[in-house]
């Protein structure tokens, strides 16, 4: 059997992280030469180099890969093992790696503000990309738990949905459709559209509906941020499909409006998901379970008419 220290491993796994024996002394508040001998005893123990370095560029050879690897689970398991020892003890404490799309960003925190007063021992790692960006994280088991409203169909995951996300169309106020009622889907053709980047989820749901309805719009922008696209309809550039989440406490409330169209809102749904098979730490089982009863009364606050 190996014998290593717990240390020598945590210096490892800082060195491996950053590729640097600087970085990982830096983090871990030692000096440069006292890495490097842990390292070094590290791997006379294993009885392999763990390292190699090519020019001024540190890599893992394949030893060190699998130790890496290896080391990834015995301090996760430690961490699951200091959460259950404090709920043995009455308390909630660990870390929360939470990644959620970009739309999320804008109801999330406030979820993640009363979980924490809540339960101020948990600190969070809180991850927004889009939808193309989560899935990876997913697929790499990245993170604990993930908030997205449209769930990969092609992973296995477990999926539990808790907040309902109509995506409705937005428009400058002075809009020529803005007071018109029941307005007929066929009258977008032709309308100049903000969407968002490719691989955002909001995007595909849009096509998908004017897709099926035979309707071609002009796309005169691709923009990766719901704030870009307010402000782009607001000066006049297009109308676009947004969360209806975005438009709370909206500082250009005045300037846009919601068109009423045929087959909108889009109604979708906000789900946070993790892969099947995957046991929960103490933390993120204590975060799902305040997500989906909390949920509740933020639905009627940030959906409110």
């Amino acid at each position: 059997m190996i014998q290593a220290t717990l240390h020598q491993l945590r210096v490892f796994e800082t060195v491996a992280r950053h590729g640097s024996f600087t970085k990982a002394a830096e983090e871990l508040y030692i000096t440069q030469p006292t890495v490097s001998s842990q390292v070094k005893q590290l791997a006379q123990a294993v009885g392999l180099p763990l390292f190699e370095q090519i020019g001024k560029q540190l890599y893992l050879t394949q030893a060190g890969r699998e130790l890496s690897a290896t080391c990834h689970d015995i301090f996760k398991q430690l961490d699951n093992f200091e959460m259950k020892v404090a709920d043995l003890k009455g308390m909630k404490q660990g870390q929360l790696r939470l990644a959620v799309v970009t739309t999320a960003k804008y109801f999330v925190p406030r979820l993640l503000g009363s979980f924490c007063q809540k339960y101020p021992g948990i600190d969070i790692s809180l991850q927004v990309n889009n939808h193309q960006e989560i899935t990876r994280r997913i697929q790499d088991n990245q993170d604990d738990l993930y908030i997205l409203s449209q769930p990969p169909e092609d992973l296995d995951l477990c999926t539990e949905p808790f907040l309902d996300n109509p995506l409705v169309v937005v428009a400058r106020h002075d809009h020529p459709l803005a007071k018109q009622k029941n307005v007929s889907i066929k009258q977008l053709r032709g309308e100049a559209f903000i969407m968002r980047e490719p691989g955002s989820g909001t995007r595909q749901a849009v096509q998908q509906l004017l897709e099926k309805h035979k309707v071609k719009v002009k796309v005169r922008l691709e923009l990766g941020s719901n704030e870009a696209i307010k402000h782009a309809i607001a000066g006049g550039l297009g109308i676009s499909v947004l969360s209806k989440h975005t438009l709370v406490l909206e500082s250009l409330s005045k300037e846009l409006t919601i068109l009423d169209i045929q087959h909108f809102p889009i109604q979708r749904r906000w789900y946070v998901v993790y892969l099947g098979g995957k046991h929960l730490s103490v933390v993120a089982q204590t975060f799902l379970e305040y997500l989906i009863e909390e949920t509740q009364p933020i639905t009627k606050l940030a959906l409110r008419a």
